[in-house]
């Protein structure tokens, strides 16, 4: 992010909507919108945004993993065979 370059106000934001969406999509970069000089807004182009949030769901599902694996070495699992058998028994499940 260049600080000189993406933060703005609303109101010029407002006027040069057209300047900033294709800054916006020159730069990948989103902008940031003040309010009486305060930053309350941030603007980003959609596809920018879709690959912020399929970003996200990588390292969510890579940390999972990481936790999956982390618990195995903690001896925090059990026995698949245990697991039905246990679930069987609370939920009154026979067959």
């Amino acid at each position: 992010m260049d600080i000189s370059r993406d933060i703005d106000s609303l109101s010029n934001f407002k006027r040069n909507t057209a300047k900033f969406l294709e800054q916006m999509k020159e730069t990948r970069e989103p902008i940031v919108l003040t309010i009486n000089g305060k930053a309350e807004l941030v603007v980003q182009d959609a596809q920018a945004y879709q690959a912020l949030l399929d970003r996200i769901y990588y390292l969510e599902t890579v940390k999972a993993i990481e936790q999956g694996l982390q618990d195995v070495k903690d001896g925090k699992t059990v026995v698949l065979d245990e697991f039905i058998a246990k679930m069987r028994n609370k939920h009154g499940i026979h067959g």
